[in-house]
């Protein structure tokens, strides 16, 4: 099956009198990790929840493949196959690694049958223990699978996160600082094993990320925000050079325009 890609056309986020995200526009195709960078504040974290619904948008439209999402519920669109991870982990703490890994494919799979959380065919109970090994195999957790998750690293909980969700039945995955709290060389085995997945699977990525070796190294074509606009997009070689890139980091001036090297 092929994987989707994910637009976003005109994307408008408004709390209140505040807009967060102006008339954004990604594409982000399958098959290959893209970058969605800028400094904090800019608006990366908005557009991730209204791709997955956690915030209404004011105008624009989000697609998955052929798929229309922006009118559907937030379970809707992860049974639709989006799936995301947070900047902040939400793990099970007492739960083991193994339960945490499984959850996710149990939560995607059970949406989709009426009374799905209270009983599931042997078909899909097989499923979920296939997805969970595989995913738990990726990412080298094998070792630690019945420990608590409380118990572990920070490095090991990101990829019990990375694990859940690639163990679920997602078409495309919108990964939120996943290398928050990790060290250089818990940041390379993250970008291994993500690439290797993307590699394999031919799943599409969208990674909000603000450690720039981890997007240099693992994303093809990046979009930066600032104050919620779209100001430079093109080839990830190519951002790490940008003065207007720069400029946004550090606080200079950049331009209205939006600089695009696509």
């Amino acid at each position: 099956m092929s994987m989707p890609a994910l637009q976003i056309d005109d994307v408008t986020v408004k709390f209140g009198g505040l807009t967060a995200v102006s008339q954004l526009s990604v594409h982000a195709e399958p098959g290959v990790i893209t970058a969605l960078i800028g400094p904090n504040g800019a608006g990366k974290t908005t557009t991730f929840n209204a791709c997955t619904g956690v915030v209404r948008t004011a105008a624009g439209r989000v697609r998955l493949g052929d798929r229309r999402l922006d009118k559907l519920s937030t379970p809707a669109r992860a049974a639709a196959g989006l799936g995301r991870t947070f900047q902040r982990m939400e793990l099970f703490d007492s739960m083991s690694v193994v339960e945490n890994v499984s959850m996710g494919p149990e939560g995607v799979l059970s949406s989709k049958r009426p009374w799905g959380q209270f009983w599931a065919p042997a078909s899909e109970r097989r499923e979920i223990a296939e997805r969970t090994r595989e995913a738990l195999s990726r990412c080298q957790l094998e070792a630690v699978a019945n420990r608590r998750v409380r118990d572990l690293s920070t490095g090991q909980r990101r990829l019990v996160e990375l694990a859940r969700a690639i163990a679920s039945p997602f078409r495309f995955l919108l990964l939120d600082e996943p290398s928050s709290g990790l060290d250089v060389h818990e940041t390379e085995e993250f970008g291994r094993v993500l690439c290797e997945h993307v590699r394999e699977t031919g799943i599409g990525v969208l990674l909000v990320e603000h450690d720039m070796a981890l997007v240099a190294d693992v994303s093809s074509t990046v979009y930066v925000l600032d104050f919620g606009r779209l100001i430079w997009s093109g080839p990830t070689i190519e951002a790490m050079t940008s003065e207007t890139v720069r400029a946004a980091y550090l606080g200079g001036d950049v331009s209205t325009e939006v600089e695009s090297h696509a």
